[in-house]
């Protein structure tokens, strides 16, 4: 009986030199093909580069709302910070700010005044008391 390995033939793998000896075949361009090839390659990329700046340019828009305002009104009334504000006809309204929405803030007076409910749009621009005094001591 014959084995198996003779019936068959053999073939011997190629050597891994003969690989390193290859030579790479390049067209032989004239400079007006390399320019007209170095082009079409710039306009690639710069179409590339296009859509990656209109990409950018659609990016989503900002909230419209930051919270800034909200946060602030939270700081001073959970710090009881006596606030001074000042509404459109000039006049200083001196308290705590208690309660505030939407709209309007609560103002609550000590000394026997009465609180106020102030709308928003009335106020001209409101600080922190010790602020006066430290603008007044500066003067």
């Amino acid at each position: 009986m014959k084995s198996g390995l003779d019936s068959t033939a053999v073939v011997r793998a190629p050597e891994p030199e003969s690989f390193a000896n290859r030579k790479l075949i390049r067209p032989s361009l004239n400079r007006e093909q390399a320019r007209a090839s170095e082009a079409a390659a710039e306009r690639r990329e710069r179409s590339a580069g296009r859509t990656s700046v209109v990409s950018q340019a659609k990016k989503a828009a900002p909230m419209e709302q930051t919270h800034a305002e909200n946060f602030y009104y939270q700081k001073q009334m959970q710090s009881k910070t006596p606030m001074v504000v000042v509404t459109r006809d000039g006049e200083e309204l001196h308290g705590i700010i208690e309660w505030y929405d939407k709209n309007s803030i609560k103002l609550n007076r000590s000394g026997g005044q009465s609180n106020l409910l102030i709308y928003k749009s009335s106020i001209r621009y409101m600080f922190k008391e010790a602020e006066d005094t430290k603008q007044a001591l500066s003067r």
